[in-house]
């Protein structure tokens, strides 16, 4: 489960073999006691809760590094180590 990026308190992970539960490209978000899985390619939320106001700073992490986040995607479900991404400034 490496952390890919890290910004205003939500913590991005991308998970390996992560392909079972919701068959599309995504992340896993924490914050605080929130946790998601949110779409790369529309940003939604798949599963989980975040308040708003990080769900916001989250698409729009997203659609930024949706490119890089499609590669580190291809990456991690053969099984290796995604890059990191910078964070939202």
């Amino acid at each position: 489960m490496p952390v890919i990026s890290m910004f205003y308190g939500i913590i991005v992970q991308l998970f390996f073999f992560d392909t079972d539960k919701h068959n599309s490209p995504h992340i896993h978000v924490r914050y605080a006691e929130f946790t998601a899985s949110i779409d790369i390619h529309t940003a939604g939320i798949l599963d989980g809760d975040i308040p708003l106001r990080q769900l916001r700073l989250v698409q729009a992490w997203v659609e930024i590094h949706r490119d890089e986040l499609m590669a580190d995607w291809a990456l991690a479900v053969e099984g290796n180590t995604p890059f990191k991404i910078e964070p939202l400034k």
